[in-house]
């Protein structure tokens, strides 16, 4: 419970400075002030939760790795995850190239209030995925037509199968 709770908790922290900032690109947030100096100073926050946010989230998956893999919210999850990244990256390597040109502006220029609005939503994403993770919606035990085959649920009662017997029932 200390690793899941360490988890949410950084996972807060990190999607709540992401959030600062993004409606700061909005034009929502602290208008006067420029993106630089916001994003700069909420930076090491950001960091700091993705760090702890990470490693506790490894832990977590190494702790049941064989239902995690077969879970399909999970795979969703990881998706949004991957896409958000991507977004991330898009948006300092090309959207953020020529900060200086809008960094005072209140309101950003259209690209980036897109990348802004799009890191919101994607981050929104990953943090419903994994919330519906801990439910049993889709496990293998109740799963069947498409659900099922994503998750490889035949795969998984073969795999336990050959590990215990009794377990695959």
């Amino acid at each position: 419970m200390l690793l899941e709770g360490t988890h949410v908790v950084t996972l807060m922290l990190f999607a709540g400075s992401i959030l600062f900032v993004d409606l700061r690109l909005l034009g929502v947030l602290l208008p006067n002030r420029p993106v630089s100096k916001v994003a700069d100073s909420i930076l090491p926050y950001t960091v700091g939760g993705f760090l702890v946010m990470l490693l506790t989230g490894t832990a977590l998956f190494f702790a049941n790795p064989f239902e995690y893999y077969h879970n399909v919210i999970f795979r969703v999850k990881l998706v949004f995850v991957v896409a958000a990244a991507i977004n991330i990256f898009i948006f300092h390597f090309r959207v953020q190239a020529n900060r200086g040109a809008w960094d005072d502006a209140q309101r950003p220029p259209a690209k980036v209030r897109f990348a802004a609005g799009t890191s919101i939503a994607l981050w929104v994403a990953v943090i419903v995925a994994g919330r519906c993770m801990a439910y049993d919606w889709f496990s293998c035990d109740m799963a069947s037509g498409f659900v099922a085959a994503a998750e490889q649920c035949q795969e998984r009662t073969a795999t336990l199968a050959a590990i215990e017997p009794g377990l695959a029932q």
